[in-house]
């Protein structure tokens, strides 16, 4: 199954997604999911990805490799299965027409590169976001349903908490 995941700027949270998704699930076939191949782009990228994202990723033994903020533009002929919005700006905006075959779904995640607060508070605010998105791809990895039964699918992701 290949993920896209979106976030307006690409530099935070859709980046953490990106990165655990292809730790987690390397290797791992779901038992009707298939193999899970992720990438994530914004609709207004930032050009960077945020140094804590990458900080954060490497502390938690994470590959950071060939982690950039790219356009959503960029990944037409990626095809992806699945489009999962990670901000609400991303999932309110309107998707590329290309976007049409793919299931698309939000799980919000709240943006540890805003928090305003000791450095201990932010470092909280990504552990916790990292290990939140490494419990989604451990019950994603371990759906029990077809990918290309959309509906089946939706609601599958529906109990694990996407909108």
């Amino acid at each position: 199954m290949k993920v896209l995941y979106i976030c307006t700027h690409n530099r935070c949270r859709s980046i953490l997604s990106e990165a655990i998704t292809n730790q987690f699930s390397d290797g791992k076939v779901g038992k009707k999911v298939g193999s899970i191949v992720a990438k994530s782009a914004g609709s207004q990228p930032a050009g960077e990805v945020h140094p804590l994202s990458i900080k954060y990723l490497q502390e938690a033994g994470i590959s950071t490799d060939g982690l950039q903020s790219q356009s959503w533009d960029d990944f037409e002929h990626f095809a992806p299965d699945l489009v999962v919005t990670v901000c609400d700006s991303a999932a309110g905006e309107t998707c590329p027409v290309w976007f049409g075959k793919s299931l698309k779904v939000h799980w919000g995640l709240a943006d540890p590169s805003k928090l305003q607060g000791s450095e201990v508070e932010i470092s909280e605010a990504f552990r916790a976001t990292i290990e939140q998105i490494k419990q989604r791809v451990e019950q994603l990895v371990n759906l029990d349903v077809d990918v290309k039964d959309k509906v089946a699918l939706k609601a599958a992701l529906a109990n694990l908490g996407a909108v």
